[in-house]
């Protein structure tokens, strides 16, 4: 006899389903605005001419591009503990997110500043622009129009792969999937629902970002 698909069960799930869809753009608004804030510091610290500071960005991108984000997690929420660092679920989460789109967003950051010609910062400076006026209002934007297609992949990514944080109880879009499917037995409807949620999200999330993009940025972005 084959699978009967039953989905009876989804008008009392929905508000289940919306909170944990709210938990994820609430992690993905806070890790994201954070993340690229520091990695803009983060970005302009490698091109510093201290040579620690250099080094100590880069072993930190390094460390966290090749380590596991899962890892990151843990030992944020079950290892800070023996530190006496003790953390809720939801800032433990976070702060895993922000560190480790940090790292990654660093390097994307990077390459935009890289890819604004020196001439348009010697002539800022030759018409009296202080330095941090030069890399704020010159630099900076044009940097981030250039790597701006990257910047909203890479928080698309982000967003998809919070739903790790399930593993330390944040209740978010795939914990409140796994308490569904274990109260239902419906293991196949109700993945194939918080798939269509996650699809939908990153959808409105790219569709949000390139709108924001095209407003704020001169020029628009593709």
């Amino acid at each position: 006899m084959g699978y009967v698909l039953e989905f009876g069960w989804l008008s009392d799930a929905v508000s289940l389903i919306a909170s944990g869809a709210a938990m994820t753009v609430f992690l993905i608004a806070v890790s994201a605005v954070a993340g690229i804030v520091l990695s803009v510091l983060g970005a302009a610290g490698r091109r510093s001419r201290h040579a620690w500071l250099r080094r100590a960005i880069a072993g930190y991108v390094e460390l966290i591009r090749n380590t596991p984000f899962l890892v990151q997690l843990f030992f944020i929420y079950f290892g800070l503990p023996s530190l006496g660092i003790r953390l809720d679920p939801v800032v433990a989460a976070i702060l895993a997110m922000t560190l480790n789109m940090t790292a990654y967003t660093t390097e994307i950051v990077g390459a935009g500043l890289d890819a604004v010609p020196k001439g348009q910062k010697e002539a800022a400076l030759a018409l009296g622009l202080r330095p941090r006026q030069v890399f704020i209002k010159i630099v900076l934007p044009q940097a981030l129009k250039v790597i701006f297609p990257a910047l909203t992949s890479q928080i698309v990514i982000m967003m998809l792969e919070s739903a790790v944080v399930s593993q330390i109880a944040v209740r978010e879009l795939t914990y409140e999937a796994d308490l569904l499917q274990a109260r239902t037995f419906r293991a196949f409807e109700t993945y194939f629902i918080v798939t269509l949620v996650y699809l939908a999200l990153s959808i409105g999330l790219r569709r949000l970002l390139v709108a924001s993009g095209n407003r704020f940025l001169s020029g628009g972005v593709s």
